[in-house]
């Protein structure tokens, strides 16, 4: 009966691993025509961060990287994607784009394994259906999605098992088990540190209330400090190997309290609480304006305040990302509360579902953590209501086909929206054909050692295709780093230009630097880019030294080339670019507030063009009124292509002392409004008007997607 039992179980695995994977198709039968979507003869990824590990995989799978150029070569999912790289008879780009969907898929074995031991696998099978294709766990799994979220989810979901079956069958095994699950989790995401120490707390909190007398959890517990410890993978396998072999020897019992005190010490001593700490300050108390005390006392922008999912979300959109539907959700705290009654072991899930409820105030990416949880909740909850069905029926016939009427009902209303919502959750690929075959032709024209200059959302794409350094990038974007980035694009091409240099080449030395720092018994202090060039040009103000890039600065030698990238999609984004940029160093505060408006909606009329949200044309006057407000357009442009596809613009000046310019960009059918300052900025005058100073820059690629431009100095 047993073997049949877990041939059940493990035919529901297969259909659910099945099921999740078919789902994920959906997005490759709605795109198989998109030939816009396709390189190298295989769909492009959909996630910026996914070209990170793409470069670390590719560049152990060539041998070669260049140094300080941030590839993750020693990195898990790099890793992982070289070895499969290496079995698997696929592309490369093939095997990164599927990997997801297998990999993510994969979530559907730990819960049945919960359920199984539960006794309840129709439970464990409902359960994983929603689980797979839960509304944020499939955006962050889908087809293309190739980051570390493809097993996120899958290892704290299968701790959560081990940890379960510990507690309720105290076998020896599962500590070692639990133990190897932590280091394998930690080697995948090393972010792991706060949900293993709240496993840790609540496993705790659990021995002292149900099993004060039981040795068994203090074991648990010493084993998880032992694995959580920041040493080295080798050193805490070891680790836990040895102390597994102690723990089977049975007069060592009674020093388990002794081990568990050298096992805490060792923990905090290797790291400890410092992680988790640095993940809440990142995560939960946001400030708006970073401080730098190296050097000057710098203020530079808070990235997490432009981040959307690292923002506040509204109670809806929490539940429907963690279970499809408000109801559903509600359901799913209902079921767990009832699951927790009936199995004490269930309680674990609490750290899962407590990231999950930190979305509400952390950002709507945590809300991914609480769907396994919620998933079985809800699953149980509607296999207690079909039990108590049979028992309001005398005919138990007509029972079981009424509780089998409702089980398959409710299941389908649980899945349906979320099935719905792949369907329409049409993500495009990070960049197009067009985009990346320029990129590709740039890659074989320049070196790896050049920087290319562009908005962080396009660092880990342009590393990947064109093979150079980034400046800023998807991990790499603090309110420090972001500032210069936004400075070069968002004022005059002179000051972008020496920007440029000076960032390029201090990024260089500060690299430098800090590898001699590891081998000094006294360290070089390194400071901020911004305040220490401001300190070596000589100037105990930043904002002085940015007001002196307009004058002819003496710059540093020149080790490398440097090139601009400009895309077309940054437009929407450009307003975002420039708060970072847009306040005053020495104070926090904002120095100006940019006139910056786009819009593809507008209604052509005699007298007047209609742009939206109160704002017409006077075509007699031409000055654009603004709410109760007219103010006299400077200059008004309309650029374009010819029969040949040469770059052409028309322009006309019409009030000398106009504060806006109005810009048609024909091709795109948008309209641009911006003030005299955004009109002046390098973006502006080199992707938008392709006006490129001589004396700074040079063109390299202009394409209507992206331009490309190369420093002079």
């Amino acid at each position: 009966m047993d073997l049949r039992y877990k041939s059940y179980v493990a035919l529901y695995c297969l259909i659910a691993f099945a099921f999740s994977i078919a789902i994920r198709l959906i997005w490759v039968y709605q795109f198989s025509d998109f030939e816009s979507f396709h390189y190298a003869d295989t769909f492009m990824i959909n996630t910026n961060d996914g070209y990170y590990w793409a470069e670390g995989a590719r560049d152990l799978l060539a041998g070669v990287h260049q140094k300080f150029d941030g590839s993750p070569i020693d990195q898990a999912p790099a890793q992982l994607t070289f070895l499969l790289a290496k079995i698997v008879p696929v592309s490369f780009e093939t095997l990164i784009f599927y990997m997801p969907a297998v990999l993510g898929s994969l979530i559907v074995f730990p819960m049945m394994l919960i359920a199984y031991n539960l006794g309840m696998i129709e439970v464990g099978f409902l359960a994983s259906l929603l689980a797979s294709i839960a509304v944020s766990y499939y955006n962050r799994t889908m087809i293309g999605y190739y980051d570390t979220d493809m097993l996120n989810i899958v290892f704290p979901t299968l701790l959560l098992w081990s940890l379960i079956l510990a507690l309720r069958t105290k076998e020896d095994k599962y500590l070692l088990i639990t133990a190897v699950e932590i280091i394998a989790y930690r080697w995948w995401y090393p972010q792991s540190y706060s949900l293993e120490f709240a496993y840790l707390g609540l496993i705790l909190v659990y021995a002292l209330v149900f099993e004060r007398k039981e040795s068994f959890p203090i074991k648990l517990i010493a084993m998880m400090l032992f694995a959580m410890m920041g040493l080295p993978i080798l050193a805490r396998l070891i680790g836990v190997s040895v102390l597994y072999a102690l723990f089977k020897q049975k007069k060592l019992a009674s020093y388990v309290w002794y081990i568990l005190a050298i096992g805490s010490i060792l923990f905090f001593a290797t790291g400890g609480f410092s992680p988790i700490w640095a993940q809440l300050k990142s995560y939960v108390f946001k400030d708006a304006i970073d401080v730098s005390q190296q050097g000057l006392e710098l203020h530079f922008f808070s990235v997490n305040q432009t981040i959307r999912e690292a923002g506040d979300i509204p109670f809806s959109v929490f539940a429907e990302r963690i279970s499809g539907h408000t109801i559903t959700f509600v359901a799913s705290i209902v079921g767990y509360v009832l699951l927790v009654r009936r199995y004490k072991a269930m309680l674990l899930g609490l750290p899962l579902m407590g990231l999950g409820f930190l979305a509400l105030w952390g950002g709507l990416r945590f809300t991914i953590y609480a769907v396994p949880v919620c998933a079985l909740g809800v699953a149980y909850l509607l296999f207690i209501l079909s039990s108590s069905i049979t028992g309001l029926f005398v005919n138990e016939t007509l029972g079981r086909i009424l509780k089998s009427s409702f089980v398959v009902t409710a299941s389908l209303a649980v899945l349906y929206p979320n099935v719905a919502h792949i369907i329409e959750y049409r993500v495009p690929t990070v960049l197009n054909k067009t985009e990346v075959e320029q990129l590709s032709s740039l890659r074989n024209n320049v070196g790896r050692e050049d920087y290319i200059v562009t908005w962080w959302d396009y660092g880990y794409p342009l590393r990947y295709y064109a093979d150079t350094k980034t400046l800023i990038d998807g991990g790499k974007h603090g309110g420090d780093v972001n500032f210069p980035v936004s400075f070069m694009l968002t004022n005059t091409q002179e000051s972008a230009a020496r920007l440029a240099r000076l960032e390029v080449e201090y990024t260089e030395k500060a690299f430098v630097t800090a590898e001699e720092n590891e081998t000094k018994e006294h360290p070089k202090k390194i400071i901020n880019n911004t305040a220490q060039m401001s300190l070596d040009y000589g100037f105990n103000n930043a904002d002085d030294f940015l007001d002196a890039l307009q004058t002819p600065l003496s710059l540093p030698q020149k080790t490398r080339e440097i090139y601009f990238y400009l895309p077309f999609r940054m437009l929407s984004i450009f307003p975002t670019v420039a708060q970072f940029s847009n306040l005053d160093l020495m104070s926090g505060k904002t120095v100006r507030h940019p006139f910056f408006y786009e819009t593809s909606r507008f209604q052509d009329g005699a007298k007047l063009l209609q742009l939206g949200n109160g704002i017409a044309l006077d075509k007699e006057k031409g000055a654009l009124k603004i709410g109760s407000n007219e103010v006299g357009v400077r200059t008004f442009i309309q650029t374009g292509y010819d029969e040949r596809g040469t770059f052409v613009k028309q322009q006309q000046s019409l009030h000398p002392n106009g504060e806006l310019n109005v810009i048609y960009m024909q091709p795109y059918n948008t309209f641009l409004i911006v003030d005299n300052a955004m009109f002046e900025s390098t973006y502006i005058q080199l992707f938008v008007l392709e006006n490129a100073d001589g004396r700074f820059f040079e063109p390299i690629s202009l394409e209507p997607y992206a331009k490309i431009y190369r420093l002079k100095i």
